[in-house]
């Protein structure tokens, strides 16, 4: 690597340090691999949000534990174990949330069980192997800036796949996730689309969490979505703004770590924390414009109003 790239310099000419950014292969492949996570995490993490569903995203993120630990005890590559993992787990949170007359809180202790479960299993998949797992920080808070080639096209490959599917399932999804008991009346098969959604989910998580880590998956899938449908609730209006807000992310928190010292993750989901906190002041902001608006308007008509009554 030369000097420079070893000791990058920010300065004021904007149109330099991004021509840095683009000049070195890691740089290029880091933005690419982020810029697919982004759109796909987007896509799927609205779709998470407004199901409710941020919880069971969290536990099967933690399934790439045991399935880097499996994938280690086997000898297989580290991917294989987090796909077959995050499948398994989605499989098992289908099941239990098809269960009939299961409460919120029941279904959230049920979620949090599984998670328990593979986190053990992880820790006895570590133990059997007998040595250390190697690359225990990446898989933890990811490594954006040593995503290699062949990880970039099996990224672009699932995130096709991925909104492909979430294409095809987009309208009798969202009409279930809005209300399922009047999708269900409607015939719409909600139970086999919440299976199929949490198995898109798992598909998404396990090949964001190579890139972003376990513990920074959310950065990409809750933040954008979460501040998109604070701002608006036209679905349309908010997946647009999901994508943009995770592409901002991205490119934002590569650029900063790209001149700094500290981890890509750290800045990554720093920004992701800074857009959603201003996406929710904006938000917070707008509806006490509205309430004033309408508190003076309804001061104004008052005096019309005391002429009326006593007219």
């Amino acid at each position: 690597m030369p000097a420079d790239a070893a000791h990058p310099t920010l300065t004021w000419d904007v149109a330099h340090d991004v021509s840095q950014l683009l000049e070195y292969h890691f740089m290029l492949n880091a933005l690419l691999a982020g810029s697919v996570v982004a759109v796909m995490a987007g896509l799927v993490g609205w779709a998470m949000v407004l199901r409710r569903e941020a919880f069971a995203g969290h536990t099967l993120s933690m399934m790439a534990f045991p399935g880097a630990s499996a994938a280690a005890l086997a000898g297989v590559p580290a991917a294989l174990g987090y796909f077959l993992f995050c499948a398994a787990g989605a499989a098992a949170l289908g099941a239990l949330s098809s269960a009939r007359r299961i409460s919120w809180s029941d279904q959230s202790a049920g979620i949090g069980a599984v998670q328990a479960l593979a986190l053990a299993a992880g820790f006895l998949f570590v133990s059997l192997y007998g040595g250390v797992l190697g690359d225990l920080e990446n898989l933890l808070f990811g490594s954006l800036l040593g995503v290699s080639d062949g990880q970039v096209l099996l990224l672009v490959t699932v995130a096709a796949a991925t909104i492909a599917a979430l294409a095809a399932l987009g309208r009798p999804l969202l009409f279930a996730s809005v209300d399922a008991d009047v999708a269900a009346a409607r015939g719409v098969p909600v139970r086999a689309l919440s299976l199929a959604f949490l198995l898109l989910l798992g598909l998404a998580v396990a090949a964001t969490s190579q890139i972003t880590g376990v513990l920074l998956v959310f950065a990409l899938l809750v933040a954008p979505a979460a501040g998109a449908q604070a701002l608006t609730a036209r679905p349309l209006a908010s997946l647009a703004l999901t994508v943009a807000l995770g592409l901002l992310v991205v490119w934002l928190g590569l650029g900063i770590a790209y001149f700094s010292v500290y981890p890509a993750g750290f800045f990554v989901a720093t920004v992701a924390f800074a857009t959603y906190l201003l996406c929710r002041l904006l938000a917070q902001g707008r509806r006490l414009l509205r309430r004033r608006g309408r508190a003076q308007g309804e001061g104004e008509d008052a005096p019309a109003q005391r002429a009326g009554v006593i007219a």
